[in-house]
């Protein structure tokens, strides 16, 4: 389970893929995904940020990668990558049934 995401989330992990090839987005997408829990759970198990992928929130695993500066939402490869984060997250929530908890 990964932390509540804001739209800031979204951008920093929409961004962090922007900056690779294309043929590399989902992949990373399901990496930055993966480190987010993994640091959730550390989180709430040692009560300390994780010491690679940070406090649990996309945002923070997505910063461990290069980041593309932000461009305009009418970007079509920044919208095409805002699209996948946001179909990851979907997934994430549908595994989950749930909402993460807040």
């Amino acid at each position: 389970m990964i932390r509540p995401v804001l739209p800031g989330d979204v951008s920093a992990v929409a961004r962090a893929l922007l900056a690779v090839p294309e043929n590399g987005r989902l992949r990373l997408c399901r990496r930055i995904f993966g480190g987010a829990a993994e640091a959730a759970a550390h989180c709430r198990m040692l009560r300390c940020l994780h010491p690679r992928w940070g406090d649990g929130s996309l945002n923070a695993a997505a910063r461990r990668f290069a980041l593309a500066e932000e461009p305009f939402l009418d970007d079509a490869a920044y919208l095409g990558c805002t699209r996948l984060v946001l179909r990851e997250l979907a997934g994430v929530l549908d595994a989950e049934g749930e909402p993460p908890a807040r």
